[in-house]
């Protein structure tokens, strides 16, 4: 550790006793409790960096949350979220006394076989938040007593982070682990895809123009700067960017929980509309039907469907057959999506807990992986196996598909990325957003919760649609469900961060919908305080 250790720690010093967990999002809470934390995790950064001998990202940040939250991510080699295993680390680190702390960590030194005279390279991004300056200090403390060497991007997205680790570790070969690296990489691809002067082209009912909710966040401001790599591909309109209030009445989760249009938005019939979240990894498009003149929402299971019915035809082009292309897709998928894709797309879908962390790990194991969660967040992963493939194949579509591939942001879920790979396909389709959502209709969906006393008596498999306990809650569902027909599910899961169950419900009409959401509410309830079992 830095000789300067004890100065450092005095100025970040544990001053609440709270206990905060580091989840699947990583630390998230108000930020004037977290500066201790960011201390400790600058320190562990430098060590994880040191055991993989890498560089490691740590990115500040509370993606759709309020203004007054922020929080931490660390951020593995290949750009991914951190191991699992060092999840409980961080939870300890950020929840023990001062007084503990360098003990703690002499200990994870010599547990871990840490050898200290590696270098430890750290990346460091933050977010828009007015606490993001003062905690980004608080990093860099803990990095510098850490005697690890910082790599400051200071105002960045989330995915530009991700995408620069992995640049760093890959000496480049993934691209130039810079911010304008990262423009030029998905601009060029872009252009490529579509020709420069693609604000000129209609291809049937494509119209290449967007207007792009910007969440007052981080990514109305990078999108705006990377406008002028895009030169005339894309006509781009930026509102909520950033003169208002971060993720206030607007940006993808408002628009995705609410499903209506940002605060003071009127939409207009014939445009496009989508919207980035606080930190631009997550994305949401939304229209206005000129037939029935209602708010229309494509969320990330009408993105997953586009974008592997658009790679089921490149890999046919190319006469590639036998590809391990699937989705991947958590409980919360819209049921009409996995029914479109396995009986329509005739492809794979594979269910996993919710978390991007067990979509990412699971697409990872297919030749090309799909996976975004119902809330916009998702991306494609492509093995080295099926890349080097592409490249040796001589068909002209292998060239579009080499493009494609750059397009994508195989890190992390990327709004900019997956608007720019989203374009390109509707304009290769020749398609407006409306017959994009003509692909199928999604089946009325309900999404309640309960607040229970201890969220931890229930415990659930099967991806998180089957109840495990209490014992007969499961049979309980299933006797509610079957009285709303065939189309119809419900599952309930613990909340991963407030003593509440989460209910989700799908049935043919809203109306059949909500009540089964009720009706499931209700035996959750009974059954969590007693009544009627437990």
């Amino acid at each position: 550790m830095n000789e300067n250790f004890n100065q450092l720690l005095s100025k970040n010093a544990r001053n609440i006793d709270k206990f905060i967990a580091y989840g699947t999002a990583g630390f998230r809470d108000k930020a004037i409790e977290l500066q201790h934390i960011m201390f400790r995790m600058g320190i562990l950064a430098t060590l994880r960096a040191r055991v993989v001998k890498a560089t490691i990202g740590v990115m500040i940040t509370a993606s759709h949350n309020p203004e007054e939250d922020n929080g931490l991510k660390l951020i593995d080699p290949k750009g991914e979220m951190l191991d699992p295993s060092w999840e409980s680390i961080c939870t300890y680190l950020a929840n023990i006394n001062d007084k503990e702390l360098l003990d703690s960590i002499n200990k994870l030194i010599e547990d871990k076989s840490i050898d200290m005279s590696v270098v430890a390279h750290v990346l460091i991004g933050r977010d828009t938040r007015s606490s993001s300056e003062r905690l980004h200090k608080a990093v860099i403390d803990g990095i510098q007593a850490g005697d690890g060497r910082v790599n400051d991007f200071g105002l960045v997205t989330t995915p530009q982070v991700h995408y620069a680790v992995l640049c760093f570790n890959t000496n480049e070969e993934y691209g130039e682990p810079t911010e304008v690296g990262y423009y030029k990489k998905l601009s060029n691809a872009f252009i490529k895809l579509n020709g420069e002067n693609g604000s000129q082209i209609v291809a049937n009912n494509y119209i290449p123009s967007v207007v792009i909710d910007g969440a007052n966040g981080i990514g109305a401001i990078k999108i705006k700067q990377m406008k002028q790599f895009l030169g005339n591909s894309l006509n781009i309109e930026v509102i909520n960017d950033g003169n208002g209030v971060l993720n206030a009445f607007c940006g993808a989760d408002f628009v995705k929980v609410q499903q209506r249009a940002p605060k003071d938005l009127q939409l207009e019939v014939g445009k496009r509309y989508l919207a980035f979240d606080g930190d631009a990894d997550r994305i949401i498009y939304f229209y206005k039907n000129q037939i029935d003149g209602y708010f229309h929402m494509l969320d990330g299971d009408k993105i997953a469907v586009l974008i592997a019915s658009y790679l089921k035809d490149l890999l046919s082009s190319v006469q590639i057959s036998d590809i391990d292309l699937c989705i991947v897709q958590t409980a919360y998928a819209n049921g009409s999506s996995t029914n479109y894709i396995e009986n329509i797309l005739k492809l794979p879908v594979h269910c996993v807990p919710t978390g991007v962390k067990h979509l990412h790990h699971r697409a990872l194991q297919a030749d090309i992986g799909v996976y975004f969660e119902a809330n916009g967040h998702g991306t494609v992963t492509f093995s080295n196996k099926t890349v080097n493939r592409i490249k040796l194949c001589s068909h002209e579509t292998s060239l579009k598909l080499l493009n494609f591939i750059d397009l994508v942001n195989q890190t992390v879920g990327d709004a900019i990325s997956d608007m720019l790979v989203i374009e390109s396909i509707l304009r290769s389709k020749g398609q407006s957003i409306q017959d994009w959502d003509m692909l199928y209709t999604d089946l009325p969906n309900r999404n309640i919760k309960v607040t229970v006393k201890d969220r931890n008596v229930i415990t659930t498999g099967d991806a998180e649609r089957k109840v495990l306990t209490p014992i007969g809650l499961q049979d309980k569902i299933d006797a509610i469900v079957a009285k709303y027909g065939p189309n119809s599910r419900s599952f309930v899961r613990p909340s991963g961060t407030e003593d509440a169950v989460r209910i989700y419900a799908e049935s043919t009409t809203q109306d059949n919908t909500d009540s089964l959401a009720k009706e499931v509410a209700k035996v959750v309830y009974d059954m969590a305080y007693g009544v009627g079992g437990l």
